[in-house]
């Protein structure tokens, strides 16, 4: 299908709510045809140079109206997709488009799989010392969470691409695990320097128990 295009150098994932200052021309159009036409809009990743996958969102609202026709806006992530093939204006308009094909989701997370992501970040939060609210199990979005445990942008482009929730967990799962241990590697680190800068009183080596 085609849909009207806004390439960032921003991650967005479905059901995240997506904040935009809307500033150009032909963008400004965009959202005025996305109020009359009720339609959505894609925002592709920019990385790599070049553009392949993003996130299809839909305007909720707009926020501020600006007297040059600047506007704030919020709009919410709905569906992952690749890209197919983009021009640089849609015909008649100023703004960019492009064929694409959403990526179907596989949500076949066990809860299992779930709650040790649970786990982990709960455990990362208590080596960082910051508060973290316990979820429960039957509110658990990932998505919701992406942004807040240390991924890298190249990260969570490559989160972005995969289609099965398990994937997607286990991929996250190993990151918590490999940044806890820097983390618990670093606090040790931390304990020993502290440590070594106190006084101690050691017991002097007697120089009998050697044999030259």
């Amino acid at each position: 299908m085609q849909l009207p295009l806004f390439p960032l150098k921003s991650i967005f994932f479905p059901g995240e709510t997506v904040p935009l200052h809307i500033f150009e021309e032909r963008y400004k159009q965009l959202i005025q045809d996305c109020r009359k036409e009720a339609m959505t809009f894609g925002i592709p990743v920019y990385i790599y140079d070049q553009i392949a996958y993003g996130t299809e969102v839909q305007l909720v609202e707009v926020v501020n109206t600006y007297e040059g026709g600047e506007m704030d806006v919020v709009c919410v992530g709905r569906q992952v997709f690749k890209i197919l093939s983009f021009e640089n204006q849609m015909e008649g308009k100023l703004y960019p488009g492009g064929i694409i094909e959403f990526l179907e989701g596989l949500n076949d997370a066990s809860d299992e799989l779930k709650q040790s992501v649970l786990e982990r970040i709960q455990e990362l939060y208590a080596l960082m010392d910051v508060p973290f609210t316990p979820i429960p199990l039957k509110k658990f979005n990932m998505y919701s969470l992406v942004h807040k445990i240390g991924l890298s942008y190249e990260q969570e482009y490559e989160l972005l691409q995969m289609p099965k929730e398990s994937n997607r967990l286990r991929f996250i799962n190993s990151h918590l695990l490999a940044t806890i241990a820097v983390l618990k590697e670093v606090n040790r680190a931390k304990g020993a320097i502290k440590m070594n800068g106190d006084f101690k009183n050691f017991d002097p080596l007697d120089f009998e128990d050697f044999k030259i």
